[in-house]
């Protein structure tokens, strides 16, 4: 068989089309973007592909797939799964007929996202099977068993990579595609309509379930016990390569059982724990697998000293890292680090300090400094939301002072106007994130008489995770040319007081803009359109005239564009991060900044 070199992501992927995954849907974000795009990319046709508007509907439109008899496949990252958890919860009781796998990429530290969490407590909580690789290679071939066990059980289950499996890489054995039949289609039947009654009935069947898959999962080859000896370590996911690893340079004896799978296959764990006096438990994100230990060893009786999170022997927030895992491991063993692959780093100078910006010529910061000219001296509130564009809280701008989750900005800006109504709420929300979950605060402000200021950064893509499109773009993911869903139609459908539009690096056009719905009263909303750098055609670069700049330092203090930089006392543009966006020369009141706009 033919190898190739995959990202944890393409291996997921990879392996679902070898699996015969007929529906996939998914809504982008880090760490799980790649997943979908691969399939995408290597489609011949066979597969439909979704981006949906968000992580319920997605999985809501995986689900109708699985109702037919179709393998279908979800995709979204952890916090997405928050956004999908009402169907989620609901979906078990009622069951499918096609293999249904949830791909919920978790991001310990997080790296990218809002929460540290852990999607092996929703799959206790929604009664699902979930399957956490430790390895791109596993990965491949653990998501077609996954697929396998959701149709021997007529469920749903989760598929739980975490970031450094979904974006490390490895060499990855291409396997021949599994036959999968075709589906029959759907069927009515009454098991398909929840009703309190059907839950309860199901509930009783999904409990017994629960007890086989953990039998079964005792025998399932994802899940072992390897070494020999009195103490033990019990890892899953990545912590496995981690733990292994450390291992290696090791000369104690020690038992190692590998948990790759709830619910928690108890034979196999109790077979682990005999003979032993301790374990160590290594996991991210949580002590999952720690609890489960505890509690068989106290339904058993068994004497076993089981150190982990709940302990403090291993860290309880952040990623495991290959440092970390093997300073606990060689701490639990009694021995010392002796392989210089584990303290070589500690010797190294710390990597310089790079805050995240906004890309330069990125139009979010057009519009947050026309916003920030236009209200200069009022009592204002900056709302904002998820997106590239919560880096707008950075100096100089300093233009987000709120951020919970993707489509709070505006519904956060109306609790806060509740509280205080004599002050100015701005709500700010990038255009994906408008069609994700924006729509529903904007008729809520307007059902009740809110007076808030919506700011729409419509930049024509989902920007943050990789320039996707979405409903407003007039293209899907199959590449297909679709109806445009105007924001402007949709905002001005909502019987809000006022919209207005602008190009927010038409500085006194954007800040007239502002200026506009200011004064008035209920929603108002400004439309700042203009495309995001990466999806726009480049132009000509901006220059400083040194003759003319006088060093007052205006430009970087205002813009904080990554492209004007101090030079002595004066500043320049650097050739190779200038996008000829032109933002900068009218805030020069020297006339030192200038170009041509190849329009």
């Amino acid at each position: 068989m033919a190898k190739k070199l995959l990202m944890g992501n393409e291996a997921i992927a990879l392996g679902a089309m070898r699996a015969g995954v007929s529906v996939v849907t998914g809504y982008p974000g880090t760490p799980s973007t790649e997943v979908l795009e691969t399939i995408a990319k290597n489609n011949d046709g066979s597969i439909y592909v979704e981006w949906s508007v968000n992580e319920k509907v997605a999985l809501e439109v995986a689900a109708g797939a699985a109702y037919a008899g179709a393998r279908s496949m979800v995709t979204m990252k952890q916090v997405g799964l928050n956004v999908a958890s009402d169907p989620l919860m609901s979906l078990n009781y009622i069951g499918v007929k096609g293999g249904m796998v949830i791909v919920v990429a978790d991001d310990p530290g997080p790296i990218s996202s809002q929460t540290e969490q852990d999607t092996r407590h929703f799959g206790k909580y929604a009664k699902l099977a979930v399957f956490d690789p430790s390895t791109p290679e596993e990965a491949y071939t653990m998501i077609a068993d996954a697929f396998a066990y959701s149709e021997k059980y007529d469920r749903p289950v989760l598929f739980r990579p975490t970031t450094r499996v979904c974006h490390s890489c490895a060499s990855v054995e291409i396997l021949d595609n599994t036959p999968v039949k075709e589906p029959e289609g759907f069927e009515k039947s009454s098991r398909w309509v929840i009703f309190p009654k059907l839950s309860y009935e199901n509930k009783i069947v999904i409990e017994e379930d629960l007890m086989r898959m953990s039998d079964d999962f005792s025998e399932y080859q994802g899940n072992f016990i390897s070494g020999s000896g009195k103490i033990g370590i019990a890892t899953g996911g990545v912590s496995y390569s981690y733990v292994s690893e450390a291992l290696q340079n090791t000369a104690t004896e020690c038992k190692l059982l590998k948990i790759s799978t709830m619910p928690f296959p108890q034979k196999l764990a109790l077979e682990f724990l005999q003979g032993l006096d301790e374990v160590l438990v290594v996991e991210e994100l949580d002590p999952v697998i720690e609890n489960e230990l505890i509690t068989l060893c106290g339904i058993h009786n068994l004497r076993v000293k089981i150190k982990g999170k709940l302990t403090g022997h291993i860290k309880n927030a952040g990623e495991n890292t290959v440092d970390s895992v093997s300073s606990s491991v060689m701490d639990f063993l009694g021995e010392k680090t002796t392989d210089t692959t584990f303290s070589s780093s500690n010797n190294l100078p710390g990597l310089p300090v790079r805050p995240p910006v906004l890309c330069a010529g990125c139009p979010h910061r057009a519009s947050f400094f026309a916003v920030k000219e236009a209200t200069k001296g009022l009592n204002a509130v900056y709302s904002g939301d998820i997106g590239c564009y919560t880096l707008g809280n950075a100096m100089p701008l300093n233009m987000v002072d709120t951020c919970l989750c993707m489509g709070a900005g505006i519904t956060v800006a109306q609790g806060l106007h509740r509280v205080e109504s004599d002050r100015i709420n701005f709500a700010f929300i990038g255009d994906s994130t408008f069609f994700h979950t924006g729509i529903p605060g904007i008729i809520n402000a307007v059902y009740n008489l809110t007076d808030i200021i919506v700011v729409i950064l419509d930049n024509s893509t989902t920007a943050m995770t990789g320039q996707q499109p979405h409903p407003g773009t007039g293209k899907n993911m199959m590449g297909n040319i679709s109806d445009v869903i105007s924001i402007y139609n949709v905002v001005s459908s909502l019987n809000v007081s006022k919209v207005v539009k602008a190009n927010p690096f038409d500085t006194e056009a954007a800040k007239a803009a502002v200026n506009t719905v200011i004064n008035e009263r209920g929603v108002r909303v400004i439309i700042f359109e203009a495309p995001c750098i990466f999806v726009s055609k480049g132009k000509e670069k901006y220059a400083v005239d040194i003759e003319k700049c006088t060093g007052c330092m205006v430009c970087i203090k205002k813009l904080g564009c990554p492209a004007i930089e101090p030079d002595g006392k004066k500043t320049k543009i650097n050739p190779s991060l200038c996008t000829g966006c032109g933002i900068c020369s009218p805030v020069c009141k020297f006339g030192a900044i200038g170009g041509k706009r190849n329009d």
